[in-house]
């Protein structure tokens, strides 16, 4: 069985950091690596899931619009999770409002701030961090509570 993720950048106990291969199973590594991580949190099911969308979506984009690598990172705080992907392409993505409905593509940024994702992209001269801040719902996962 091929792995489709690098070894491990970085992990602490409030982030998670991983390369992914280019490929077309990377959103689908990235949301294992992240839906293991979120449950060993405590974070619940819910918002797990939710950043399980919003990692599938910003991976997925790297694949559409970027032809390098890209990393994950995840953090947990007290009430929030931030998914960052960072990739090497300096081009800027925008949102847009009314794509046709016979385009496949063009609003997976706007389904995630409907979903109440706070995006912002930071550009780099490797590329951009493309992060996206979710609440939890005011529940702290089970190892950052109390």
């Amino acid at each position: 069985m091929t792995t489709l993720a690098t070894p491990l950048v970085h992990s602490t106990g409030t982030g998670h950091r991983v390369t992914l291969a280019r490929s077309r199973h990377a959103p689908e590594v990235a949301r294992r690596i992240a839906a293991r991580w979120l449950s060993a949190r405590g974070v619940p099911p819910g918002p797990a899931s939710d950043v399980l969308l919003v990692v599938s979506e910003l991976v997925t984009n790297t694949l559409r619009h970027t032809s390098g690598t890209c990393t994950l990172t995840l953090t947990v705080h007290a009430t929030t999770v931030g998914i960052t992907v960072t990739d090497t392409s300096t081009r800027i993505p925008s949102m847009r409002s009314n794509p046709a409905a016979n385009e496949d593509s063009g609003r997976g940024l706007a389904l995630l701030c409907g979903m109440g994702a706070r995006l912002s992209v930071t550009p780099a001269p490797w590329g951009k961090a493309v992060e996206a801040t979710l609440d939890l719902g005011g529940e702290a996962p089970h190892d950052l509570a109390g």
